[in-house]
């Protein structure tokens, strides 16, 4: 007999009305995240990559939150 190969069932989209990760949680997460990685990054470069990642992260987070506030 043959191998009977398991594929996954695509995921369901979520059903209307419940949240969806938005972009800006997608950001603060992502930011949260290199806060965490940075400390442990050995190579001067790449942390210094990872810090240019967080600060251009912030910088849009920041301008998204004051737009949304009319600020």
């Amino acid at each position: 007999m043959g191998q009977v190969i398991a594929f996954r069932r695509p995921p369901q989209p979520a059903p209307a009305g419940q949240p969806v990760l938005g972009l800006l949680s997608a950001v603060d997460f992502a930011l949260r995240d290199l806060a965490e990685i940075m400390p442990h990054i050995a190579l001067d470069s790449a942390r210094q990559q990872a810090e240019a990642c967080r600060t251009m992260l912030a910088e849009a987070f920041d301008a998204e939150i004051e737009a949304e506030l009319g600020n």
